[in-house]
C-alpha cells in the first residue's frame, strides 16, 4: 500500500521533531550536567553525529522510495537535507567557539589548512551550504543543467564527511567505522549513476 499525501505530511512533522528534539535535549544536558567532564567535546561529537544521521537519511530516501515503491517519500528529501545542514553548521560553530574560543576565531583558517580532517569537514560543509542555498525549485529553474551538476556533489560530501569523522577520532572505535560502512552501502546503490553522473534528482530539491 502506498503512502498518501496526508501520511507524508505526518511523516514530515515527525522528521522535524527528529531534527529539533535533539537540540532541546542538548540544551537540557548542558544546563543540568548531563554531559561528561569535557562538555565541549561532547557537544561537538553530538552535533557532528546528528548531521551524519540526517545525511544518511537523506541519501536513504531514493533507494527506499524506489524499492518500496513509495514515490511520495521523495517529498521528505529536502527537509532531511536542510536538517543535515543545520546540524553540520552547529557542529562547525561548536568547534569554532568551544575548541578555539571566541578570542581565537582567527585561528580557524590556519586550523583548517594545517589539519587535514578539518579540511575534509569544511569542504563537506561548503558543499552542504551550496546545496541548501540552491534547494528551491526557483533555483533549479534558474540554474538549469548546472543545478544537476551541483547537486551531484552530495556524493562527494557523503565521502568527505565520514572520512572527516574517521580521521578526527584519536582512538578508533566501531562507531565511526559503522557510519563509514553505512555510507559505502548507500553509495553502492548509486554506483551506476556515479559513473554516468546523470539521471539523479538532487537530494536538497524542494519538495512539493
Amino acid at each position: 500500500m502506498r503512502l498518501t499525501a496526508k501520511q507524508i505530511t505526518a511523516l514530515k512533522v515527525l522528521l522535524h521533531l527528529a531534527g529539533f528534539l535533539p537540540l532541546l535535549w542538548l540544551f537540557w544536558a548542558v544546563q543540568h550536567g548531563g554531559l561528561s567532564t569535557d562538555p565541549g567535546k561532547d557537544i561537538q561529537h553530538f552535533t557532528g553525529i546528528t548531521a551524519l544521521k540526517f545525511l544518511l537519511a537523506t541519501l536513504l530516501v531514493s533507494p527506499l522510495a524506489r524499492y518500496a515503491k513509495q514515490p511520495l517519500l521523495f517529498r521528505t528529501r529536502r527537509l532531511l537535507g536542510l536538517w543535515c545542514f543545520t546540524w553540520a553548521t552547529l557542529h562547525l560553530t561548536s568547534y569554532a567557539l568551544l575548541e578555539l574560543g571566541m578570542q581565537n576565531l582567527g585561528l580557524l583558517g590556519r586550523e583548517l589548512v594545517s589539519r587535514p580532517w578539518l579540511t575534509l569537514g569544511m569542504t563537506g560543509w561548503v558543499i552542504l551550504l551550496l546545496l541548501t542555498l540552491t534547494s528551491t525549485q526557483a533555483a533549479q529553474r534558474k540554474m538549469g543543467k548546472r543545478w544537476q551538476t551541483l547537486h551531484n556533489y552530495v556524493y562527494l560530501a557523503a565521502i568527505l564527511l565520514p572520512l572527516h569523522y574517521l580521521w578526527s577520532v584519536k582512538v578508533l572505535s566501531p562507531i565511526p567505522i559503522i557510519y563509514a560502512i553505512c555510507f559505502v552501502v548507500l553509495l553502492a546503490f548509486r554506483y551506476k549513476k556515479l559513473l554516468r553522473k546523470t539521471g539523479y534528482k538532487g537530494v536538497f530539491m524542494k519538495s512539493e
